[in-house]
């Protein structure tokens, strides 16, 4: 196929409009529409539906856009790597984690990258659904289990378990619960066990249920569950790796918490060389190591 054809086809379908694309690729809109004919012309079939609206993919213009979608992203990979055999980090590095982890421990530990390399821009995307890393919908990920997808390179960065968590106001105010049972006599903050979580977590929770609580706060992020227990509602359930950064946080039940939840930095094999990874992977390991060397003299105190 004619590669210039198959640019003009992508930036067609992904406007959806040949005024759009012909604007996006400098060219005239007759221009755009006489190589999208004979492209056309040159596989024997229709790739678009025309509408007064615009262009909607056919079937085989479904197919050839996959095509032209996965060339792209190849692309993008290529270019990135071009430019990551220079010897300063600089440029978009897209990082993929989980809301809670992102907004709670990465995000406000950023500022030591930025500092070190002022020319990194970080594009952050926090959400629990785990994006594709070889088809490049981020560069790499921090996950809270072992990614299962082939040709990533896997690091295991650390573990956290779910424990209880309440202010000291609250349990001034409600009084510390003894035993597990005294749940019933407590509000309990935490995430639905149907919402996008951890397993270990869904399954802490519903161990937590059994004890006929039935006074709820149900948040959808650990964000929110944290600010609803600082600010004196209930007891919650919180990763461990919060009681460094908040110290106002007071543990209920020491010997109650969740199963271990491992958590691994993954990126492609294509990325490999990459000098941003690598910035970035060192910036999380020397923290994690910091994290953890502080926890250590916070219980030999």
């Amino acid at each position: 196929m004619d590669w210039d054809k198959l640019r003009i086809f992508h930036a067609v379908a992904d406007a959806g409009s040949l005024t759009h694309a012909g604007d996006v690729l400098h060219l005239s809109q007759s221009a755009v529409s006489r190589q999208i004919r004979a492209l056309e012309e040159s596989l024997n079939t229709t790739l678009f539906h025309r509408h007064a609206r615009g262009l909607i993919l056919t079937e085989q213009g479904e197919l050839l856009f996959d095509a032209t979608a996965a060339m792209n992203k190849r692309l993008d990979a290529a270019a990135a790597r071009i430019r990551d055999s220079e010897e300063e980090v600089f440029g978009e590095l897209r990082v993929t984690t989980a809301i809670g982890f992102g907004t709670l421990w990465l995000a406000p530990r950023l500022t030591k990258l930025y500092e070190k390399y002022p020319d990194l821009n970080i594009d952050l995307m926090l959400e629990e659904r785990v994006l594709d890393l070889p088809m490049r919908e981020a560069d790499v990920a921090i996950r809270m289990k072992e990614p299962s997808q082939a040709d990533l390179i896997r690091k295991r960065l650390m573990s956290v378990r779910m424990r209880l968590y309440a202010s000291r106001k609250y349990l001034d105010q409600h009084g510390e619960p003894a035993l597990i049972s005294d749940l019933a006599k407590h509000r309990l903050i935490c995430q639905n066990v149907n919402s996008e979580q951890v397993g270990a977590g869904a399954s802490f929770v519903t161990s937590l249920l059994a004890n006929d609580v039935t006074k709820m706060l149900y948040v959808n992020n650990y964000y929110g569950v944290l600010q609803a227990v600082r600010n004196d509602l209930g007891i919650g359930v919180l990763p461990n790796y919060l009681k460094q950064d908040f110290p106002d946080l007071v543990r209920v039940f020491e010997d109650v918490e969740s199963s271990e939840v491992p958590v691994y930095l993954a990126y492609p094999e294509e990325l490999r060389q990459s000098k941003r990874i690598a910035a970035f992977r060192d910036f999380v390991q020397e923290e994690i190591i910091s994290h953890r060397k502080q926890l250590r003299d916070k219980e030999n105190q």
